[in-house]
């Protein structure tokens, strides 16, 4: 059985408290409950109409799950009584834990002493509303709520937010999700969100899940999550804030999270196949389409309406998303167009006009012919007239509808139907949509994102097995660190049997030149010991001549300690940036883009958690902006993007070989030089553990 299995689906509940304590009993009535309430007060003689008794040990038996709703001191105790007792677990209300550390001297002992007395049972929070259990009507809520008890039978989606108040929010969407459950995990005191997830999942009547994230509990206990949502071939979406610095800031005083660097967030997210969403909206499309249809096997799209305006909307919408509309084979544009008017241009989204409109024959030969091309998800765009203010409205759409459907099942493929406006189209209508199997998506942009949600999911999906990151190097060393200068740096990497060019260090004009005449015109000529050369003009390229090295060694030597002599390199196509900086929960973080001097202005840049594999990498490279040079762009030379791969994976062996000395290791630029010419480290920047 899993841990939370009696918490999450209890057949009792015990009710701690006062005037919230009061609605999560009426709440629990009206929705339905079969299973025993008992209300605790120590004065009270009924709540909502039910007995109540005195303290835990009065109950009739030991509960399934507990709501305390009392005072952080009175918590503590009513979870060491439930324990004593052998309850199921509790939902702990109670704030004033760990997330007022920073002003409350108390806080944090008192979150400690609360775990400490929950032993093994499994607690929620503190500092959280609790959950609510829509399949069963099992609600331990203390405060309003927008949902709807599922039929018998029926499936929904678990959402589960570090948030009451946006799990409140979300409670009252107007969209046409089905929630089997809503929870919130507020500190994660003793149990995760992660945790809480798995336990979710198990129930067959969950079909996705949603987690609103402000911190990661575990990184190891997410990894179990994401492996075990591949087994049950359940998907995942999260919406982690976290960006800003004022997002990270508020997560610390609002439950105590870690936020963390957002790129490593993301990265870990990608790794572990979990779509990130950004907004409220999206997040409720994205599980309605992962509810009804679930992971999509591509990002081919297509795109139907009525007029070119809409068609047109599709159509920028997708611009720099990852799903498209792609253009129509010469034999699928013959057979849409053979079902159109001469006056109708044909092409994907496609704008079928209204010359057909109300004529259901000819719009289902129309929507048969374009839904024919093997899209992963069909979209019809269609926005239903108010029915407070537009007469006769009440057949509005049907025949589209009809239509669509059958177009749908003549190809057996998946559909959405897509209003422009989320109040275009009205909540009841959703409900007999997803029963035809047509997802109903309120929004272009938030149907995008979605459909680009569960493509990306169908596309992590085919790794059977999430590899986990390396967290060794998650905690820095007490001892001070030391930014050595790019001599000892390239000392480090070539020690490694990494490509760095010939180099060596100088102390004065004269070792620049007799350096420059052994290792071969053109060199480059740096000063050591500044951290960003080129904004001070510390470096000096393509010296040709031993004049040269000279005036530029007398120009240099003032800025830094000493110089650095170095073969040029030739050939080179593009500059690549590879740097790595510590995250105190993921370990080394690698940062992998477009580099040089505009690599802060371009931010054409992804992040990877280690150990990064050679595909990995690759497809780090491709997904960059740079990368159509890399491949030759316009005719110009491919770069040899094998080298370039051999080097970057040399370099995460070695941070990874070292991970307990290196702080911070920026290489920028890592030269690409055309094929067969080799990829070479032509700057290095590295922080390391200072020793004693």
């Amino acid at each position: 059985m899993n841990r939370l299995e009696r918490l999450l689906r209890p057949k009792s509940i015990a009710v701690f408290g006062g005037q919230q304590a009061a609605v999560v009993v009426a709440q629990t009535i009206q929705m339905g409950y079969a299973g025993e309430i008992w209300p605790v007060h120590p004065t009270k003689e009924e709540v909502a109409g039910l007995k109540t008794y005195r303290k835990v040990a009065d109950l009739p038996d030991a509960p399934d799950a507990a709501w305390v709703g009392v005072n952080r001191l009175a918590t503590i105790e009513v979870i060491k009584e439930l324990v004593a007792r052998g309850s199921g677990g509790a939902v702990c209300y109670a704030s004033g834990f760990q997330e007022t550390a920073a002003y409350d001297a108390d806080g944090a002992r008192l979150e400690a002493e609360l775990v400490a007395a929950a032993g093994e049972m499994p607690i929620i929070g503190p500092n959280c509303y609790g959950l609510i259990n829509y399949a069963d009507g099992a609600l331990l809520w203390p405060d309003h709520h927008g949902g709807i008890r599922l039929a018998t039978g029926d499936c929904g989606v678990a959402i589960i937010t570090q948030s009451s108040s946006i799990a409140i929010n979300i409670s009252m969407q107007k969209r046409g999700l089905p929630i089997a459950f809503l929870m919130t995990a507020g500190n994660q005191a003793q149990t995760g969100l992660s945790e809480m997830a798995l336990g979710l999942l198990e129930d067959h009547r969950v079909t996705a899940l949603g987690l609103h994230i402000e911190g990661f509990d575990s990184v190891a206990g997410f990894e179990r999550l994401a492996g075990r949502a591949r087994e049950l071939k359940k998907p995942i979406i999260a919406m982690k804030v976290g960006r800003s610095e004022q997002a990270r800031q508020a997560t610390l005083s609002h439950t105590a999270s870690l936020a963390g660097s957002d790129a490593a967030s993301g990265a870990f997210l990608r790794r572990l196949g979990i779509a990130r969403i950004d907004s409220i909206p999206a997040f409720i499309e994205a599980l309605k389409l992962l509810h009804v249809i679930g992971p999509l096997p591509s990002n081919r799209l297509s795109s139907m309406s009525c007029s070119g305006g809409e068609a047109s909307l599709m159509a920028d919408c997708a611009e720099g998303r990852w799903v498209n509309f792609p253009d129509l084979s010469d034999e699928h544009y013959a057979h849409v167009k053979s079902t159109l008017g001469p006056m109708v241009a044909v092409a994907n989204p496609l704008d079928y006009n209204t010359y057909i409109w109300n004529n259901e024959p000819a719009m289902t030969a129309t929507f048969t012919a374009m839904v024919s091309g093997g899209f992963d998800l069909n979209m019809l765009v269609l926005d239903f007239p108010r029915p407070d203010r537009c007469p006769d409205v009440s057949q509005w759409g049907s025949q589209v509808l009809s239509a669509f459907e059958a177009a749908l099942k003549a190809n057996k493929a998946h559909g959405a139907l897509v209003s422009t406006m989320p109040e275009n189209m009205p909540e009841e209508y959703a409900a007999g949509l997803m029963a035809r199997e047509i997802v109903p998506l309120f929004g272009i942009p938030e149907a995008l994102d979605a459909a680009q949600a569960a493509a990306f999911i169908g596309h992590a999906l085919r790794d059977s097995q999430v590899q986990p990151v390396d967290t060794s190097a998650a905690y820095a060393s007490k001892n001070q660190h030391v930014t050595l200068d790019e001599a000892k740096a390239k000392e480090w990497l070539i020690g490694a049997g990494l490509p760095v060019p010939a180099g060596e260090r100088v102390s004065s004009a004269v070792e620049a030149v007799a350096s420059s005449t052994r290792l071969g015109f053109p060199v480059a000529l740096k000063a050591l010991g500044v951290a960003h050369k080129s904004e001070v003009g510390g470096v000096r390229l393509n010296l040709s001549d031993a004049d040269a090295v000279s005036s530029a060694a007398r120009d240099l030597l003032p800025l830094g300690r000493g110089l650095y002599v170095e073969r040029m390199v030739s050939d080179g196509v593009a500059e690549l940036i590879v740097g790595f900086t510590r995250d105190p929960m993921f370990g080394a973080v690698m940062t992998l883009g477009t580099g040089g001097v505009t690599v802060e202005l371009l931010r054409d840049t992804i992040s990877l958690l280690l150990p990064a594999t050679r595909d990995d990498i690759e497809a780090a490279l491709h997904s960059l902006k740079l990368f159509p040079l890399l491949d030759g762009y316009r005719g110009k030379p491919k770069a040899d993007v094998k080298s370039a791969v051999d080097a970057i994976a040399g370099i995460v062996d070695f941070v990874l070989m070292n991970a307990s000395q290196i702080e911070e290791l920026d290489i920028n630029p890592l030269i690409v030089c055309a094929q067969d010419r080799g990829a070479w480290i032509a700057d290095a920047l590295l922080v390391v553990e200072r020793k004693e």
